[in-house]
């Protein structure tokens, strides 16, 4: 585990619930998710256990503690079980990330009130490079609630980890937790639609057009509105939200940005059915709509372009050379979409499918 944070000592952490305000929109924003400071937290559990499980299907649960400080100075002891979950990363990174499990009804008072079974991204493997690479992802996230009026929360914590097993020495990084599906769903009122394979008449457009847009600026290609990875039922690193289950006015919200040029990891590779060979160069995969609701998107992020643009050059997450990567990176994107010849040639030019019409459009 060379080249990690050392294990930290845990600043003070106030469980108040008072203390945490709740944007509403829609739903309440859960009480873990309603502030952005960071966490810091001590994972025991057998890791070197649960990591050799990594490859298999069906992976057992290993009990663990998840342990923070109170403000009085006193320890707070959760007990949860942990295993690793993901696709890609889960089998080829040495790290993978973990689902944590938690006894919901032992949460109560506490700052994880509510909540279940939590996504962690942490790194892929030890070293600075790929905490850096998680910082990117981290703001990535940011980046998509800032252009999207659909997204996932999410929340950094900093995370010791103590193998009980001891096969692993003690090790630290960087991590983030994303906000459960159901729980950002409930923020809007909606609920998750889950569909083999939905019908592109059935899209919230606008909304399709904004997340499209958005994986062409982050340069990902690693997704799909329509079907599920490697066959599987729809989506692939997008969750569909509607009223009811109605399976009408899909909005997609976009999720899992490791794969993308933004990030720029190693191991990200496009897809072999497209003209490139890095992620690194982006190229438009949306589907064909009428070029008003592109416009109106590409008029949302020249909007919020300085905030974006903050979001990264701003942050004391980043080392310098990541920082102006990502910036960098960024700024090519809106050379693109304040160009309309560009805006021809890259992304109308590019979508995929026949134009679909919005039924008030149509009627």
């Amino acid at each position: 585990m060379q080249g990690m944070n050392f294990l930290f000592r845990l600043p003070l952490l106030s469980l108040c619930l008072a203390s945490f305000p709740v944007a509403v929109s829609g739903g309440e924003t859960t009480a873990l998710f309603a502030e952005e400071d960071r966490l810091h937290t001590v994972l025991t559990a057998p890791l070197s256990q649960a990591y050799k499980q990594k490859s298999l299907e069906q992976r057992l649960y290993m009990d663990g503690k998840w342990s923070y400080k109170l403000d009085d100075g006193t320890t707070k002891r959760l007990e949860l079980k942990i295993r690793t979950r993901g696709n890609f990363r889960r089998h080829n990174c040495t790290l993978p990330p973990l689902r944590l499990n938690f006894r919901k009804k032992a949460l109560a008072d506490t700052i994880y009130d509510g909540q279940n079974k939590l996504k962690m991204v942490s790194p892929c493997q030890a070293g600075d490079r790929y905490q850096q690479l998680i910082m990117v992802e981290y703001l990535s996230y940011r980046l998509f609630e800032l252009l999207s009026d659909y997204h996932f929360k999410v929340r950094l914590v900093d995370v010791g980890y103590a193998d009980t097993d001891q096969g692993l020495k003690p090790w630290s990084s960087t991590n983030f937790l994303i906000e459960d599906v159901k729980d950002m769903a409930g923020r809007y009122d909606l609920k998750e639609q889950k569909i083999e394979q939905p019908d592109r008449q059935n899209f919230d457009l606008g909304q399709s057009a904004i997340v499209e847009l958005f994986q062409y600026m982050i340069g990902n290609t690693d997704y799909s509105t329509l079907l599920g990875a490697n066959g599987d039922n729809c989506c692939h690193n997008a969750r569909l939200l509607a009223e009811g289950e109605s399976g009408k006015n899909l909005l997609p919200v976009a999720y899992d940005f490791d794969s993308t040029g933004l990030v720029n990891a190693p191991y990200a590779l496009p897809p072999a059915n497209l003209p490139i060979k890095r992620v690194r160069v982006r190229y438009f995969t949306g589907w064909c709509k009428q070029e008003h609701h592109y416009q109106a998107a590409i008029e949302r992020f020249v909007e919020r372009k300085d905030a974006a643009l903050a979001l990264f050059s701003e942050s004391d997450l980043l080392d310098e050379r990541t920082r102006k990567s990502t910036v960098g990176y960024l700024e090519d994107f809106y050379k693109v979409i304040e160009n309309p010849k560009k805006v021809q040639k890259k992304i109308l030019d590019r979508c995929r499918g026949e134009v679909i019409v919005d039924a008030a459009d149509s009627a």
